[in-house]
């Protein structure tokens, strides 16, 4: 048994932007998949070819797909009234970065898909993403740290994008 230290870089940005027009904004450039129904066909792919027009089939014009968002405002709202600060978790990426990650540092599986917090505060609304290559950096495996990278910029710029 063993307990590691991972130090996380958080990268965030504010808009002034309301809620939901920042939350359509990221919704427009990532896909939207019927994930049991993605994972029943990936299950059944008879090639990695198959699987990968399968993924890309998938993603949205960010090259990301949704796998999960949780509501964790309606929580608040409920004890608040309808006033209440809207946060919103996003689980989003691309099983093909993981993979390119994964084949260097199999932890890089704990870490993707990523995690994109979306929530209103008194100054605007945050979109709020912890880097990828802060949690692979300590594995020291360059090829993993690349691809960790390149992801980092692509969610940045979905993010950078929807706060404008």
């Amino acid at each position: 048994m063993s307990i590691s230290r991972v130090a996380v870089e958080r990268f965030s940005v504010v808009s002034s932007k309301p809620f939901a027009k920042v939350v359509a904004s990221v919704d427009a450039v990532i896909g939207h998949p019927n994930m049991g129904e993605l994972w029943k066909r990936a299950a059944a792919a008879k090639s990695h070819k198959e699987i990968e027009q399968l993924i890309h089939s998938a993603l949205g014009p960010s090259g990301f797909m949704e796998f999960a968002r949780f509501n964790h405002g309606q929580f608040i709202e409920r004890e608040q009234g309808e006033g209440a600060p809207k946060i919103l978790r996003l689980i989003m990426g691309n099983p093909l970065i993981m993979k390119e990650m994964a084949k260097h540092v199999p932890d890089a599986g704990s870490y993707a898909p990523v995690t994109v917090l979306i929530d209103e505060r008194t100054d605007g609304v945050h979109l709020t993403y912890d880097l990828m290559d802060s949690y692979l950096a300590s594995y020291g495996n360059l090829a993993a740290l690349k691809v960790a990278r390149d992801l980092d910029a692509k969610v940045q710029a979905v993010l950078e994008s929807a706060a404008k």
